[in-house]
C-alpha cells in the first residue's frame, strides 16, 4: 500500500495477521543455512586445480569453481578475504583434503570479472511472473561518523544500484544486475530481460518503469499477450487513440479514474509487488547493505554470488503463510 494513501487514518486500519503453516520444514531449512556442507561443493573440491592452459601466459593454480566457493563462504558468513582464507584452511583440515587454499590477494584478483558456472534452468511449465525492483548499496568511503565527530565536510559518496527480478511462482531471483548510480531503472531493464529463460506472463514494476519504451520492450521480448502492471502517475493522460485502440496503460488510467487507485491495485494484483520490496529487505538483512569489494568488477561478482546465495537458501525451504485476521 502506498504510504500516501489513507495516511490520515492509518492508525485505524487493522494490520493483517498471518501464521506460518510449515514451521517444522521451515525451521529445518533455517538450520541448513548455517551448515557448512551446504556451501561446500564436492565438484569444486574435485576440480580445485585449474586446467592447464594452452595459450600464452601464466598458469593459474586454482579453478574458477574454487574461487567461487571461497568467495561464497566469505559472503555467507560475512568474512573479509583474509578471514575467508583462514576459514577455508580450517575446513580443508577438518575434511582432510590436501588442497592449497588461495590467499586473500588471489581471491581479490581472481574475483575481478569472475565468470560463475552456469546452472541448468529448472524445468517448469508455468510461465514466469516477474517483479523487477532496485535498491541502493553502499560502498567504501567516509561515513556519517567522520562528519559528525570531526566536523568535516564529507565528499559526495557514490553508491551502486542493485537490480533484481523475482519470479512469483518459484520465489527465486531469475535476473540481476549491478550498475552505477547514474543508470536508471528503464535503462537497466533490457539486460535483465535477456537473462530470463522461458516465457513471462505477467510483469510488475513501480512507476519508474512507466512509459512506452518499457511496454514496447516487453512486447518485443515476450509477445504482445504479456500482462503489464505499472502504475501510471497521478497526472497521466490517455493517448489520443485511446477511444479506438486503448493500450494497457490507457485501461489502467481509466480504471484508476473510475474506481480509485487502491481498488485498481487490488484488482490488478499490483499489491504482489510488495514481495519485491521484501526481497530487497531480505538482501540487506542476509547479504548486507554494503558491498565489501572496492573494484567495480569485483562488486559485480559479489552481487552475482549474493544472488546465488539467496536462491540457494530459497531452495532449502521457504515459509508458507495463511491469513488469520
Amino acid at each position: 500500500m502506498p504510504h500516501k494513501f489513507n495516511a490520515a487514518r492509518r492508525d485505524k486500519i487493522p494490520k493483517q495477521i498471518h501464521r506460518v503453516t510449515n514451521w517444522t520444514e521451515y525451521n529445518e531449512a533455517l538450520r541448513w543455512r548455517g551448515d557448512l556442507t551446504v556451501w561446500i561443493s564436492e565438484e569444486a573440491l574435485a576440480l580445485w586445480s585449474a586446467p592447464r592452459r594452452t595459450t600464452r601466459g601464466g598458469q593459474p593454480h586454482y579453478s574458477d569453481l574454487a574461487i567461487e566457493m571461497c568467495l561464497t563462504l566469505g559472503l555467507v558468513f560475512k568474512q573479509p578475504l583474509r578471514q575467508t582464507q583462514g576459514l577455508m584452511r580450517s575446513i580443508a583440515r577438518l575434511l582432510e583434503v590436501e588442497i592449497a587454499v588461495p590467499d586473500f590477494s588471489t581471491l581479490s584478483r581472481r574475483g575481478n570479472g569472475l565468470t560463475l558456472r552456469t546452472k541448468p534452468a529448472p524445468r517448469s511449465d508455468k510461465p514466469v511472473q516477474l517483479i523487477v525492483d532496485s535498491t541502493g548499496l553502499k560502498i567504501f568511503g567516509e561515513g556519517e561518523w567522520l562528519k559528525k565527530k570531526h566536523k568535516t565536510k564529507r565528499k559526495r559518496r557514490s553508491w551502486r544500484k542493485l537490480h533484481l527480478g523475482l519470479d512469483l511462482v518459484s520465489g527465486e531471483i531469475v535476473c540481476s544486475d549491478l550498475t552505477k548510480d547514474d543508470v536508471g531503472d528503464p535503462t537497466a531493464l533490457p539486460d535483465l530481460l535477456d537473462q530470463v529463460a522461458g516465457p513471462v506472463s505477467h510483469f510488475l514494476a513501480d512507476g519508474a518503469y512507466d512509459g512506452d519504451p518499457t511496454s514496447d520492450l516487453l512486447a518485443a521480448t515476450f509477445g504482445s499477450l504479456i500482462e503489464v502492471t505499472i502504475p501510471p502517475p497521478k497526472n497521466a493522460i490517455l493517448n489520443p487513440e485511446a477511444a479506438e485502440d486503448p493500450t494497457a496503460r490507457d485501461c489502467h488510467i481509466a480504471e484508476i479514474s473510475a474506481r480509485g487507485r487502491m481498488a485498481w491495485q487490488k484488482a490488478t494484483g499490483y499489491n504482489q509487488r510488495s514481495r519485491g520490496e521484501t526481497l530487497m529487505g531480505r538482501w540487506k538483512a542476509v547479504i548486507g547493505p554494503k558491498l565489501k569489494a572496492r573494484n567495480f568488477k569485483n562488486q559485480k561478482t559479489e552481487a552475482k554470488i549474493g544472488v546465488r546465495v539467496l536462491n540457494r537458501m530459497t531452495g532449502l525451504g521457504r515459509p508458507s503463510f495463511e491469513r488469520t485476521a
